[in-house]
């Protein structure tokens, strides 16, 4: 009888271990599809910026050398936080929020943010310029992450507490972005912060009022400038305005069909001789739809779905509410973000102007999101650690 409850007592540990294997396994996937996003937008950054580079600095490998740079920098906070308890994370949110607010103040100071294309977004000088709306993302996680994990859900049921502290600092943030402005970034933090308080369990009856203003809120300032409402007018008709308004959509077009089920092969993109514009940042997908084919498409697309899958199921099964939060935060942004960059090169979305996460060119996105992505996976392993710590109960001898 000894023997059987041994027998018992190996089986049961035996099947906590595979059951702690297989919790464990998000951690391992989410490295490897991050990892082939990276190469990927690497490989196609070389692709897509090879003409303009060459033509107008004397090399094609300038936004390459300059992206794997990042990307080497991104590696290492990736490494760094991927094996930092993320629970350390917590209260940083309060320090770091104001620090990134005082960066996009400083943004709109004339001889102090960096101006591009219209926009105030950068800070810094040369190759050290930074784009502090990045980073925002970031801090607005860890910030609703502390403050959700602290209320209980049922306090959640008074307005109060669902709109305090929630409401003034996701409203300065944007006010702050937009002043650059930057109407994709306002759309991404939004997304963030709606998706992290209806997981806080916040009611239904205050969440569809709130979703309501603003998505009211974004359709106003849509229309507020003229160059924003020319976007909307050319994503419902491209055609009538093709070689101004509509340019960007219809080149976009042209390269993703010109790609056909494989692609007309790596390099050989004809849409990147100076057919499309910002053709390694905005539109790099369509580079790679035409170079790769909707196989290639197809593949990136299921990279983020399955990364969208594995933060959901992170967030299911970390160890604390914090890490439930942050999970959330950082997959609904990443998500939300390829799909406002995919759905403005396929014509479904107007054009906003955000990159494609871990693919585009541009290291501030790519070192903080790469930041992001070390600090999920550390979520992941933290809860695969939780379960191998609990040893099986011994079974009671017979």
């Amino acid at each position: 009888m000894a023997t059987r409850s041994g027998t018992l007592g190996v089986a049961v540990g035996a099947t906590s271990r595979l059951a702690a294997t297989k919790r464990g396994e998000p951690a391992a996937l989410l490295i490897v599809a991050t990892g082939a996003l990276v190469l990927l937008g690497l490989i196609m950054i070389l692709s897509a910026s090879s003409v303009s580079s060459f033509a107008t600095y004397g090399s094609s490998f300038l936004f390459f050398n300059k992206q794997l740079l990042w990307a080497a920098i991104g590696l290492a906070g990736f490494v760094f936080f991927s094996r930092t308890d993320y629970r350390r994370l917590k209260n940083k949110g309060y320090a770091l929020l104001p620090f990134v607010g005082l960066l996009l103040v400083a943004v709109l100071i004339p001889g102090v943010g960096i101006v591009a294309g219209g926009s105030a977004r950068w800070i810094g000088a040369g190759p050290l310029a930074f784009q502090p709306s990045e980073l925002a993302k970031l801090a607005l996680i860890l910030f609703l992450a502390d403050v959700f994990s602290r209320k209980e859900e049922s306090t959640l049921q008074d307005l109060s507490h669902t709109l305090l502290p929630f409401t003034p600092v996701l409203g300065l943030l944007v006010l702050l972005v937009m002043m650059q402005p930057d109407m994709g970034t306002t759309l991404v933090l939004s997304a963030i912060g709606l998706g992290m308080l209806f997981m806080a369990g916040a009611p239904h009856r205050y969440l569809f009022p709130m979703g309501l203003v603003g998505v009211g809120g974004a359709a106003a300032l849509a229309l507020s400038a003229e160059y924003r409402r020319e976007r909307v007018l050319a994503f419902m008709d491209p055609w009538a305005d093709p070689l101004n308004t509509g340019y960007h959509t219809i080149q976009s077009l042209i390269a993703l069909g010109s790609g056909g089920w494989l692609g007309v092969g790596l390099g050989a993109s004809r849409q990147k001789w100076s057919y499309i514009p910002n053709a390694h940042t905005d539109f790099i997908f369509a580079i790679l739809g035409e170079e790769m084919g909707l196989l290639g498409t197809l593949t990136v697309l299921g990279l983020f779905g399955f990364i969208t899958y594995l933060g959901v199921r992170i967030a299911r099964s970390a160890r604390d509410r914090f890490g439930m939060f942050v999970a959330t935060g950082i997959t609904i942004w990443i998500g939300v973000q390829a799909l406002i960059n995919i759905g403005a090169v396929t014509a479904t979305m107007p054009i906003t102007g955000v990159p494609l996460p871990l693919v585009s060119f541009g290291g501030s996105s790519l070192v903080v999101s790469l930041v992001a992505m070390g600090i999920l996976t550390n979520i992941a392993r933290q809860g695969k650690r939780s379960t191998r710590s609990r040893k099986p109960a011994e079974p009671a001898n017979a």
